[in-house]
């Protein structure tokens, strides 16, 4: 598999959850040799969004960060991310946020702390402010939970 198709693939799920957006996300997971965790984390973090229900969310968004663990840095180059470290704060706000709407909420929390210990990696403006902001938004949704529960 090459990085240009899964790039074209990711392309189409960037504009949204549609058939052909999976349909394209699935063929490159088929065609990804299993030793491939760059393009197989990659793949399982957009394949996550692109799932109709919560539970299969959450299978691919737990892939996506099972698969991380085997990438080393550069290994995400061909997509723009430097450090591969700087793609994991991403990873644990979508699985955090997958395990909040699940009642999950120390899960939720282990999420949250876990990339706090890499978000100083990320850009200050754009890319990196938008992550920032969308794990305090996940934090204040956590503790919010938490008075209600």
């Amino acid at each position: 598999m090459t990085w240009e198709s899964i790039l074209e693939a990711v392309g189409q799920a960037i504009e949204g959850p549609s058939e052909s957006a999976l349909a394209a996300l699935e063929r490159c997971w088929d065609s990804t040799s299993s030793q491939d965790h760059a393009q197989r984390c990659v793949l399982a973090h957009y394949l996550a969004d692109q799932q109709p229900d919560l539970a299969t969310e959450t299978h691919w968004d737990e892939q996506a960060l099972s698969e991380f663990t085997h990438v080393h840095d550069g290994d995400l180059a061909p997509i723009g991310v430097p450090s591969a470290a700087g793609f994991a704060p991403s990873l644990h706000l979508n699985l955090g946020d997958d395990y909040l709407r699940t009642g999950r909420f120390q899960d939720a929390q282990s999420q949250i702390e876990q990339a706090q210990q890499c978000v100083a990696l990320l850009p200050g403006e754009g890319y990196g402010a938008m992550i920032r902001s969308g794990l305090q938004r996940l934090q204040e949704r956590i503790e919010a939970g938490a008075i209600d529960g």
